[in-house]
Formats: structure tokens, C-alpha cells, sequence
């Protein structure tokens, strides 16, 4: 055979690179499935971690009054377990009952709703278009079917399931969570000393940086989330909003979402109050633009000061990447993650570029 000429391929031959083929196939498919199974373990170290660095700087600031490292760890670490236990204790009571009676109150909710003035309103405004009466009927009468009530009595199950999940992730992740406080200097020399001698400087000092900017982010939002739960649910409850407590849950899960969050929350909110009563749904819609520049101007830049040195397009951009890929999740980590990467473009990438 010349030299030129390739080999026959023969029956055995195509059965073999079929058969490897088909392994290697399968190998992916399974190693996919795996990592898909681990994923909630990958999301419990994550947001444990990214806890972690938000105590940190705590931690430093006790360090930095003379306090021995060991101490300060164990206090911010009891002060770490108190927040969150007593969160639970008064949030998820709250938050369970006024999602019971959410779903209890749903036809009495529809049937009000569709004796609204403003649904009348509507309804006249565009008679022969839309038939706003019918939409309403057939609500309220697919909501009294009790076939119906029967699966929203699984979806309550569900729930149930799903809040007993959420419980059991909570005690996952803070005790990660003190696990990676107590151990952070060493987990940061471990990772320093896989880096090689002549750049272990440089990538200290990033890394150092990119910790403290991740820190600062995760405690100033906390601190605006909390504000504004807390102010949500004392505006709700001295209107009479509906399911105060659950409102004002959404209003703190938001706002951990920079710049989109609190807009986002701030619509869901006026949105439920408006299908109660157009005044409700006014006031409390007042309120949130009020509030948002409040934030805005006064708490965010007291309260952020240096955490994360990005520009409000990015911010969005971000944000947006983020929870389109993680979603709230992925949401909260993009803002630090992309003052990460500015951090290292602005320590490394460009000194580089310079040296050239």
C-alpha cells in the first residue's frame, strides 16, 4: 500500500471507534447528570462563602481594636447565628400563615377584585374588546371548583415541602458559613502557595483587594435589604396592606439585587396593592418612590461608601447577566464578581500593558 493511501477502514475497526464513541457519550452524559445532582452543594459553598467574606470585615475591624482573631471570630460568629435565628423565628411564621391565607382568600380575593369600580371603569371603557366580566367568572368559578382546590391543596404541600428545604439549606449554609470565617486566613495562605514564588506578591495584594470589595458588597447590601424590609413592613402594616410580613420579604429579597432589585420589588408590591384598591396601590406606589431616592441619595453612599467601584451601566449589565444565568442568585453575586474582574484588570492587566 503506497504511501499516500490510508488504511481500510474494516467492520471491526468501525465497531470499535462506534463503541468508544458511544462510552465517551455516555461518560459526558453521566458526568453531567452528576454535576447537576451536586448543584445545590455547589450553591451552598458558594453563598456560604460569599457570607463568609461579608463577615469578614468585621472581623478585621474587631482585629484592628486590639481584640485577638479567635475572640472576634467567635463573637461575630454568635452575633452571625442570633441574626439568623431570629429572623427565622419571625420572618417564616409570618411569612407561612399569610401564604396559607393568601391561598384561602383567593376567591373571596377574585370576586372582590372583579366589584372593583376601577374593573367597571374598564370594563366600559373597553366594552367589545375585552370582557373583563367573563375573564372574572371564569376565575373565580376555576378557583370554587374543588378539583381545583384540591391542587392548590398540593401546591400548599409543595410549599411546605419546598420551606422545609429551604430550613434544612439555611442550616447548611451557616455552618459553612462559620467553617469559612474561622479557617480564612488559612484557606488564603493555601491558595497563595500554589502560586508561584515570583507572583505570590502581586496576587496577594489582588486578592486581598478583591476579598475586601466582595466584603464591604455583601455587608452594605444586607444593610439596605434590611432597611428596606424593615420600613416596607411598617408602611404595610400602618396602611393595612394585605400579607404585610410577605410584602415586606419580597421587599428585602429585592433590594439584595443592586439598582434593578429594589424597582423590581417596588412594582411587584404596588402591583398587589393595587389589585386591592387603587388608593392602596397609589399610596404605597408614593412610597416606594420616595423611598428609592432616599436609598438612592442618602443610605446607598453612606451605607456602600467604597465597597464596589463599578459604574451604574455595568451594574445593570451585571445584574442582569447574572440573573439570567443564576437566577436571584446569580444576580447578587454578579455586582462583586464584576468589580472582581475591574480589580484584577486594574492591578494586573493594565500595569502589564504599560510594562510593554
Amino acid at each position: 500500500m503506497g504511501k499516500g493511501q490510508g488504511k481500510t477502514l474494516t467492520l471491526n475497526s468501525a465497531f470499535r471507534v462506534g463503541f468508544t464513541g458511544t462510552l465517551g457519550v455516555g461518560l459526558a452524559i453521566g458526568l453531567i447528570a452528576a454535576l447537576q445532582s451536586v448543584a445545590t452543594v455547589f450553591i451552598y459553598i458558594g453563598l456560604a462563602l460569599f457570607l463568609a467574606l461579608g463577615l469578614e470585615p468585621i472581623v478585621l475591624w474587631l482585629v484592628e481594636r486590639k481584640l485577638p482573631r479567635s475572640l472576634a471570630v467567635v463573637l461575630v460568629v454568635l452575633a452571625f447565628i442570633g441574626i439568623v435565628a431570629g429572623a427565622v423565628l419571625l420572618i417564616a411564621p409570618a411569612v407561612i400563615s399569610q401564604i396559607q391565607q393568601f391561598i384561602g382568600d383567593l376567591p373571596e380575593i377574585v370576586a372582590d377584585l372583579a366589584a372593583t369600580g376601577w374593573v367597571a371603569d374598564l370594563e366600559q371603557r373597553f366594552t367589545g374588546a375585552v370582557d373583563l366580566d367573563r375573564i372574572f367568572n371564569n376565575i373565580g368559578d376555576w378557583v370554587a371548583d374543588p378539583k381545583n382546590v384540591v391542587s392548590l391543596g398540593g401546591g400548599v404541600v409543595s410549599i411546605g415541602a419546598g420551606i422545609l428545604s429551604f430550613l434544612a439549606g439555611v442550616v447548611i449554609v451557616v455552618i459553612l458559613t462559620i467553617y469559612f470565617a474561622v479557617t480564612m486566613p488559612t484557606i488564603k495562605a493555601a491558595m497563595l502557595s500554589l502560586v508561584a514564588a515570583s507572583s505570590r506578591e502581586i496576587v496577594e495584594s489582588v486578592t486581598e483587594e478583591v476579598t475586601r470589595s466582595i466584603g464591604r458588597y455583601v455587608l452594605g447590601q444586607v444593610s439596605l435589604g434590611i432597611v428596606n424590609g424593615v420600613c416596607s413592613a411598617i408602611f404595610l402594616t400602618i396602611i393595612g396592606a394585605p400579607l404585610p410580613a410577605l410584602l415586606a420579604f419580597i421587599a428585602f429579597l429585592a433590594s439584595l439585587i443592586p439598582l434593578v432589585g429594589p424597582i423590581t420589588g417596588a412594582i411587584i408590591i404596588t402591583g398587589s396593592c393595587l389589585m386591592v384598591s387603587p388608593g392602596l396601590g397609589i399610596a404605597v406606589g408614593i412610597y416606594y418612590l420616595v423611598y428609592m431616592q432616599v436609598e438612592a441619595y442618602l443610605l446607598s453612599p453612606r451605607i456602600m461608601k467604597t465597597a464596589v467601584n463599578v459604574p451604574g451601566a455595568l451594574v445593570i449589565i451585571a445584574a442582569i447577566a447574572g440573573g439570567t444565568l443564576g437566577g436571584v442568585l446569580g444576580a447578587v453575586v454578579a455586582v462583586p464578581v464584576a468589580a472582581s474582574g475591574m480589580i484584577i484588570i486594574r492591578k494586573v492587566v493594565v500595569p502589564a500593558q504599560d510594562e510593554r
